[in-house]
């Protein structure tokens, strides 16, 4: 059964930072493409940022703030979120798929409970 569980959502005040994880069992981890996506209540749900053996990406409301990384020996994904804006305030959701997903949920298989970010003005 896979299973990935997401860690280290908070209250922060705009400027601060966070770090999220997400601890990934059942599958073979390296084999897999990680992501973060995030959703707001009356929103689609909308990508973050993305890693695979290719590299990684990022959405253009985050690149230069938030940086992802991978530990295939842990089975753990990173989201390091810097300089954090109001606007970040979501339901941060961490996602495994077929190499190549990309930016698109649906190409992603496998999806965690979510973690809760707030970010006050």
């Amino acid at each position: 059964q896979v299973r990935l569980v997401e860690s280290g959502g908070g209250l922060v005040q705009a400027g601060g930072s966070l770090r999220l994880s997400c601890v990934a069992s059942g599958l073979t981890f390296r084999s897999y493409a990680m992501a973060w996506f995030r959703q707001t209540p009356g929103k689609e749900r909308e990508f973050v940022a993305g890693i695979s053996w290719s590299g990684d990406s990022y959405a253009d409301s985050v690149k230069g703030r938030f940086t992802i990384s991978r530990d295939n020996v842990e089975n753990t994904v990173y989201l390091q979120m810097n300089n954090l804006k109001t606007d970040d305030t979501a339901v941060y959701y961490c996602a495994a798929g077929t190499p190549g997903a990309g930016r698109r949920d649906y190409r992603y298989n496998y999806w965690g409970q979510g973690t809760q970010v707030t970010v006050s003005s």
